[in-house]
């Protein structure tokens, strides 16, 4: 079909575009608007982090009273099930081999200056989101940068990038994770796996949001809890190893690692470079993917949605990302030249008995989670540019893309993720430095009462 050839010449051409996309710019726009927010919001994902988590787990009186299609809790299900996925799992694991174990430093950094960002993004989605003509709330990036710029070009842009991504971050690299993570552990063919998710999808997709978001409440806490607490496990079975781990992160993030080889400037720039990637692809802050689920909340008060949704990146980053890279750096096989879930799950193997079917379990729900958030995301996307009536049509293809991807190149799919995350990430940045007085103004206003 195609030569060997030809499939290097390609993925070289991909993680090329992927370098330029991710290049100095969009580091340092991620880095400027999530270190703005921080400073300007005065530390209020720090400061209010456990009223957020109180607001997003305990306070539920949300329900009928005020517009929206789902709770808080199941928006915040709905973004993290889009969010802790693979890039938990494989993203961390790949970010590691790659860029050494500074480039966990910096997927810290991305997480929480990301917590502002994703803040700010919910805000936006609730303050300027519309019922559409199916009585369903549609928001997001698209609707705040119309709305609030009046630059319809470049709500258009980001509806075509985001519908785009959806095909890769939200389904393809899912399914190439899950079917690679299934055939290493249990012997079963790809193709299968495809079929198993298609079929998955498609049961809870069709039913649109409502659908999504119950199944999401009961997978999501779940998965999590399971995930967690066996790589808990493992970190105090290797409590002597975590100083001199947590060390070489402070270390390397600045240094370059030997085993990488190349310049020194070079060396440092991809530790940064995969570290900042692999943390967006992870939480997605300043991606603009997840304030479409905020956007869909009962409430009529954005600040509320807002601090709900901040939570999502604090757990997904900073809880489970840290988990995932201090299990690797402890079984210390991430230099072997094995990346993505194939290295989590020998890395949970060596430290802990039949911890790679730990691993390959977490990875089934954390990607058809993920699958079912980034549906949305990308119905809404294509929903805003050509109306309600490709809603379904969309569906269909991407239950399609499932199966595809599972017999996919993991290296091109990949690839092809990163460079439309980027495209995602700078029509969004740009909407939220510009709209950044009236997220400062209503948070203000809020915390006034």
């Amino acid at each position: 079909m195609f030569t060997e050839e030809f499939l290097k010449s390609f993925l070289d051409g991909i993680n090329t575009v992927s370098g330029w996309v991710w290049g100095l710019p969009l580091i340092i726009l991620l880095g400027v608007v999530g270190l703005g927010f921080t400073i300007f919001l005065r530390a209020l994902p720090f400061r209010k982090l456990f009223h957020a988590l109180h607001l997003a787990f305990i306070k539920r009186n949300e329900k009928g009273a005020h517009p929206g299609d789902i709770t808080h809790f199941q928006a915040l299900m709905t973004a993290l099930s889009a969010t802790v996925g693979t890039g938990n799992i494989a993203g961390v694991a790949s970010a590691i081999a790659v860029g050494g174990p500074g480039a966990l430093f910096w997927m810290w950094v991305t997480g929480l200056l990301g917590m502002a960002t994703k803040f700010a993004e919910a805000l936006l989605a609730v303050k300027y989101r519309v019922v559409d003509k199916n009585n369903q709330m549609s928001g997001g990036p698209m609707y705040y940068i119309e709305k609030g710029l009046g630059m319809k070009w470049l709500a258009v842009a980001f509806a075509v990038f985001a519908s785009i991504a959806a095909f890769g971050i939200g389904n393809a690299v899912q399914t190439n994770s899950v079917a690679e993570a299934m055939h290493s552990a249990f012997s079963i063919p790809r193709w299968v796996t495809g079929l198993a998710f298609m079929a998955g999808s498609a049961l809870v997709v069709l039913g649109g949001i409502k659908s999504i978001a119950k199944v999401t409440s009961i997978i999501v806490p779940f998965m999590i809890l399971f995930y967690v607490g066996t790589a808990l496990v493992i970190v105090f079975m290797s409590l002597d190893k975590i100083p001199g781990i947590l060390s070489d992160v402070f270390y390397y993030a600045f240094t370059p690692h030997a085993a990488i080889g190349g310049a020194v400037g070079a060396l440092i720039s991809k530790t940064v470079q995969t570290g900042v990637a692999r943390g967006i692809f992870s939480n997605e802050s300043g991606l603009g993917s997840s304030p479409i689920a905020a956007a869909a909340a009962k409430t009529d008060e954005p600040v509320h949605q807002a601090l709900v949704s901040m939570t999502q990146t604090f757990i997904d980053t900073i809880i489970v990302c840290t988990l995932t890279g201090l299990v690797i750096l402890a079984a210390g096989q991430w230099m072997n030249g094995v990346k993505g879930s194939e290295l989590t799950a020998m890395s949970f193997q060596s430290l802990l008995p039949n911890g790679n079917y730990a691993v390959a379990i977490s990875l089934v729900f954390f990607a058809f989670s993920t699958v079912l958030g980034w549906c949305y995301y990308g119905e809404k996307a294509v929903e805003y540019l050509f109306g309600e009536k490709v809603i379904k049509p969309y569906r269909y293809v991407f239950i399609a893309f499932t199966g595809i991807g599972a017999v996919g190149s993991l290296d091109i799919v990949w690839g092809i993720s990163d460079i439309f995350n980027g495209l995602m990430a700078f029509p969004n940045l740009i909407a939220l430095i510009l709209l950044g007085p009236i997220v400062i103004k209503e948070a203000n206003r809020y915390f006034s009462k």
